[in-house]
């Protein structure tokens, strides 16, 4: 296993294992902070996305760096509609996902999809098997920060199953650390969706 990972960065620059550390805690943080419902989570988000976005840029991974990019404005709306004060509350409360918002979901999962494939075709990329993996996950994840952002309980739901996916997807690639982090991730997201059920029917007793 170790050298699996050691053998993924033998002809890798230095600067480039460094900031794909950077981008690997950052990323982490970022879950353990969502995870605690704590506004932190989007400041190191932003760390972890932006350099993200160079690395698989460089790589070719268009699909990949999109997800990041949008990771990145998400993060950027999510800051504000987290820190905005409503009129019930100082916070924006966690809740689940109404008839209209799972439909919005829906819509960002297949538009992310034909966008995705899109830019694949525009610049003339070779779409293999992993790559329509890749563009799967992509919707998975957009809807998923999108939820985040509204604090909708099923965010976690469609983290953990992204999660899962693009964990193998890089280890295939060779891209080791990355894997690792989402493999954090995935756990981090499973105890942060139980943390968050627990905050939400506390407040439903509440009321």
């Amino acid at each position: 296993m170790i050298e699996f990972f050691l053998n993924a960065y033998k002809d890798v620059s230095t600067a480039h294992i460094i900031l794909e550390f950077i981008a690997f805690v950052f990323g982490i943080l970022s879950v353990w902070y969502a995870r605690q419902e704590n506004i932190l989570v989007y400041p190191t988000g932003l760390v972890a996305t932006i350099i993200s976005v160079y690395l698989l840029f460089i790589a070719g991974y268009l699909g990949d760096m999109m997800i990041n990019g949008y990771f990145t404005i998400m993060s950027i709306y999510g800051w504000y509609k987290w820190s905005r004060k409503t009129e019930d509350s100082d916070n924006l409360p966690i809740t689940r996902t109404n008839t209209k918002e799972k439909i919005i979901g829906i819509g960002l999962f297949f538009i992310t999809i034909f966008v995705v494939f899109g830019i694949y075709k525009v610049f003339d990329y070779q779409i293999n098997t992993d790559n329509y993996i890749d563009i799967i996950a992509s919707g998975i994840f957009f809807t998923a920060m999108w939820y985040m952002a509204n604090k909708k309980i099923e965010n976690w739901t469609l983290w953990i199953i992204g999660d899962l996916i693009v964990t193998p997807l890089y280890a295939y690639r060779g891209l080791g650390m990355l894997s690792l982090q989402y493999l954090i991730f995935t756990i981090l997201a499973i105890s942060a969706y139980l943390e968050w059920r627990k905050i939400l029917n506390k407040s439903n007793l509440q009321l």
